[in-house]
């Protein structure tokens, strides 16, 4: 094979590697080797999986009796203890137009999102305002809007509510860490892996003009998208591939493949193939939960979002976690909760391709026992009423912390 010739077949395997295509075909293949006995960690039992889909069930009913469910995303997270804190936001911002609205959306969110892996158990953020405390990932949420209001992400002081190419870049862990409430009797885990990932992120977007601009800023990608929907819809796998392609340089520590950084891709001896893709694993976890956070930003300025069920369930400890606490997945060994893992072993990469196969069955049944199609329950619907509200459930019940039942070693830019 020539030299450009294999250079084609290279790039062909690093595009296939960021579409939801290849995340769901090859967590098919992991959830196949289980149900053969090929599995040295998890046995899968089926029969587990209706009553979880009833547990999931009875928690939408309690929570959205309407059936009325929003799509999984960050600005769920903004909505807690009663009150919307973006909405009270946007209210100020009267005098932008729906399109600037939209860039601060975007702004925001992919700045929130990239700081939304894992805070551990111990992390607590109090806001000054209302003196509430709020915990993982809600304590999160609220913590990145605070550092988005007061305008540390921003180059223009009169113009906080910015996430610019330079300012990401020289973010420094102290300003993380203050703004965060960190402090010795207040860990939170991987502070300098989520401050990496956001000067990262600023050195990315200031290489990448033609998507996020001159000067650069993250909410330019809005006007990049828009430009690619077609009679105003735009297919949900197009947010997910434009953000891989333009972000995949962000991921400190992984996999390469001929140089190219492949993100939140693993190996897992399942997934033997006989091309350059053989081995590998993709989930783009936080890529994906960033396009479905992109949802709700982009149809309020108009674009219609098509195709939501391109995207899959979210392979983290929430959905993980709900089917090993329900008996949908049962460790084959004590090590496998015994322990905590590194993020790249075989017990965590497969634990979360079960997860993303195992929640497309559960959905279904979730939509059979509702008397609804997947158009009215969207996969999004159903994470969010959901299995990752399920996940957290029994997780309180069974644990004093509320943790995952599987521990992983957490770098602040996983999940």
């Amino acid at each position: 094979m020539s030299a450009a010739a294999e250079g084609e077949a290279t790039l062909a395997a690093v595009r296939w590697l960021r579409t939801p295509e290849a995340v769901r075909e090859r967590a098919a293949v992991v959830l196949a080797a289980a149900e053969a006995g090929l599995s040295r960690h998890f046995e899968v039992d089926p029969s587990r999986l209706d009553r979880t889909a009833e547990t999931v069930v009875r928690l939408i009913r309690r929570d959205y009796p309407d059936l009325d469910i929003p799509f999984h995303s960050r600005w769920r997270h903004f909505e807690v203890a009663g009150r919307d804190r973006w909405q009270a936001r946007r209210r100020l911002l009267q005098d932008a137009d729906r399109d600037e609205v939209a860039r601060i959306r975007f702004d925001l969110a992919i700045s929130s999102v990239l700081l939304d892996a894992g805070a551990g158990a111990a992390w607590r953020w109090r806001e000054p305002a209302s003196g509430e405390t709020f915990a993982r990932s809600e304590g999160l949420a609220q913590a990145s809007l605070e550092l988005f209001e007061r305008g540390l992400l921003s180059q223009h002081r009169s113009r906080p509510l910015r996430a610019d190419g330079a300012a990401l870049r020289a973010l420094e862990p102290a300003a993380l860490a203050e703004t965060f409430q960190v402090g010795g009797d207040n860990p939170l885990l991987g502070l300098e892996g989520r401050t990496l990932l956001l000067n990262r992120l600023g050195a990315a977007i200031e290489l990448d003009p033609e998507r996020f601009g001159a000067p650069a800023r993250v909410g330019n990608l809005y006007d990049h998208l828009k430009g690619q929907a077609e009679g105003g819809r735009l297919p949900a796998r197009t947010i997910l591939i434009t953000l891989l392609e333009s972000l995949a340089s962000i991921w400190p520590g992984r996999l390469e493949l001929a140089g190219h950084n492949l993100g939140d891709v693993w190996r897992h001896p399942a997934a033997r193939t006989d091309d350059l893709t053989s081995g590998l694993v993709p989930f783009h976890k936080l890529s994906q939960w960033l396009a479905y956070s992109l949802i709700e930003p982009l149809e309020d300025a108009g674009i219609e979002v098509v195709e939501p069920d391109a995207l899959t369930a979210l392979a983290e400890y929430r959905n993980g976690g709900l089917l090993i606490d329900s008996g949908v997945l049962v460790p084959k060994h004590a090590a496998v909760l015994g322990e905590a893992h590194l993020a790249d072993s075989e017990v965590v990469v497969e634990w979360r391709a079960l997860a993303v196969a195992l929640i497309d069955r559960l959905a279904a049944r979730v939509r059979d026992k509702l008397g609804l199609s997947p158009a009215q329950l969207p996969l999004a619907k159903v994470l969010q009423g959901g299995t990752w509200s399920a996940g957290r459930h029994l997780a309180r019940q069974l644990r004093d912390d509320g943790g995952p039942p599987l521990r992983v070693i957490s770098d602040g830019t996983l999940f």
